[in-house]
């Protein structure tokens, strides 16, 4: 685990299922972080190298029965022992500055009581992207609304607090940033964490985005996340992150 000044210590979280081409990029990224980084990654059954690709490169990789996105992080969580946690997607990149301003944010015993994200951005160079990330920034800083690809980083006591991820194969991510809106404050980081194009790259990136809109409102309606988990995953070419 890595410790800063204050004996602070992080521990990084990341889901995965068949993510072997992905996790290199992301680990080379968390390299940067200055001294031991306590990696946990909780994988849902991949068919692919991606246990051995993470053992490789000195993560602890911990397997769940299923494809669970909710327990996976969930459980991986609780195989670490930081006291602050950071979930990542597998197929996001970091930005280089990311250890000076993560090492500064948890240092500070008032953050401790904060959900930070990080400003979404998606790799690639086409127009729509910039302006769905100009959206997402919007709702993320006006209605305190950041999405899983987003990353989050909060206090193990926090997170202990709120009651952790729950079961759910997808909206995990909007259902603990309610949680936790409703006790605690979610601020932004100020720096940005890359996702994937992969999701975006044969669909229209409105078109994507109305339809998770309208799997949002379903879930709020009580729909089945296992039901809505394996409709976005047909929708979106069965990719995982």
């Amino acid at each position: 685990m890595a410790r800063v000044n204050n004996s602070q210590s992080l521990s990084i979280v990341i889901p995965s299922l068949n993510e072997a081409h992905n996790l290199p990029l992301l680990l080379a990224d968390l390299r940067r972080w200055p001294g031991p980084l306590e990696i946990c990654i909780c994988d849902g059954g991949s068919s692919d190298l991606t246990i051995l690709t993470g053992e490789l490169i000195g993560a602890n990789c911990v397997q769940f029965p299923e494809a669970n996105r909710g327990s996976q992080l969930h459980h991986g969580a609780c195989n670490t022992q930081g006291d602050w946690l950071l979930f990542l997607h597998a197929d996001c990149r970091m930005s280089t500055n990311w250890p000076m301003v993560v090492e500064s944010t948890i240092s500070k015993a008032s953050s401790s009581n904060i959900a930070w994200f990080f400003d979404f951005r998606i790799q690639g160079k086409r127009i729509e992207f910039r302006l769905l990330e100009y959206i997402v920034a919007i709702r993320s800083c006006l209605f305190k609304t950041p999405y899983g690809d987003q990353g989050l980083l909060i206090n193990r006591n926090l997170y202990k607090n709120i009651g952790g991820y729950k079961s759910l194969h997808i909206m995990e991510d909007i259902d603990l940033i309610e949680r936790i809106s409703k006790t605690n404050q979610i601020k932004r980081l100020g720096i940005p964490l890359y996702s994937s194009d992969r999701r975006w790259r044969e669909i229209c990136v409105f078109k994507k985005a109305w339809r998770n809109a309208q799997l949002r409102r379903r879930w709020r309606r009580g729909e089945s996340t296992k039901d809505l988990s394996l409709r976005y995953y047909h929708n979106n070419n069965n990719l995982r992150s």
